[in-house]
């Protein structure tokens, strides 16, 4: 069953590569219309192997969704092709922005319009939409892609989905790679875009912290499954999670614990 108030509703799904490794087992999300949701996890739990499954872009890497189901928008997308996604308005971001590094920056951006049909003039008041929230972008519009930095191709790589006029992105891992100030201006970009265009969000993310802070809803997800939910401020506010997964009072809980080896949360364990 797909939540009925969901834009993305993933049910129970499981994905297997080759036919052989088990990577998401049951795993279950939400993603509530003109939403920041989080998923969270470490290196390797899961993330962009959902990311990609959304996206339908496993079959490249001989990956499947065996089981479970994909609703976006009230309709099921894990049977449709990669190409279908962009003209239902679901745009992705890939690990490691992917930048065209011998274009320029505006002929980037302008690749992200590629299945629009709605004319020249709406392209370039898109265009002018993403100078205006990347104005640094506009500065180096002329610039090959591969010339910038981190943060700006980030930047990029964001605006390029937004040429598309999605109503919801997929984020994966935004972060990497990047200083923490680059950090913070990517994050804030995203909520005013959340706040200002409604575009709905679904962010992957191992810096729990910055991700906690700018969502309204997180998962954090170990081993392909979910092992914890719930508002972005409940998380947070958790001690359990705030010791063990975002290393924030730890010099308290080990006063509080004494010598000895400290006990695992149950779900690193």
């Amino acid at each position: 069953m797909t939540d009925a108030g969901a834009l993305l509703s993933i049910n129970a799904i499981e994905v297997m590569y080759a036919r052989l490794a088990l990577v998401l087992r049951s795993l279950t999300l939400s993603v509530p219309p003109q939403g920041i949701v989080a998923l969270l996890g470490a290196n390797g739990a899961g993330k962009t192997t959902t990311m990609k499954a959304v996206a339908n872009l496993l079959r490249s890497e001989r990956g499947e969704v065996t089981r479970g189901s994909i609703h976006y928008d009230g309709a099921r997308i894990d049977r449709l092709d990669a190409c279908d996604l962009a003209a239902r308005g679901l745009s992705l971001v890939m690990e490691g922005r992917h930048c065209f590094n011998a274009l320029t920056v505006e002929d980037n951006l302008k690749v992200g319009a590629f299945s629009r049909r709605d004319g020249a003039a709406a392209v370039a008041a898109s265009l002018e939409l993403v100078y205006r929230y990347f104005p640094r972008l506009r500065e180096r519009r002329l610039s090959a892609a591969g010339l910038l930095s981190g943060g700006e191709q980030q930047m990029c790589a964001i605006g390029r989905a937004l040429m598309a006029r999605p109503r919801m992105i997929l984020l994966d891992e935004p972060s990497m790679g990047l200083a923490p100030l680059l950090v913070e201006e990517i994050f804030t970009i995203i909520r005013t875009l959340n706040r200002e265009e409604g575009v709905t969000f679904l962010l992957a993310e191992q810096n729990a912290s910055v991700a906690l802070r700018y969502a309204t809803y997180g998962y954090l997800i170990e081993t392909g499954r979910v092992v914890r939910e719930g508002a972005a401020a409940d998380l947070m506010a958790d001690p359990e999670i705030r010791t063990s997964y975002l290393g924030l009072d730890a010099s308290a809980r080990r006063d509080e614990a004494g010598p000895g080896p400290r006990r695992r949360a149950r779900w690193l364990s």
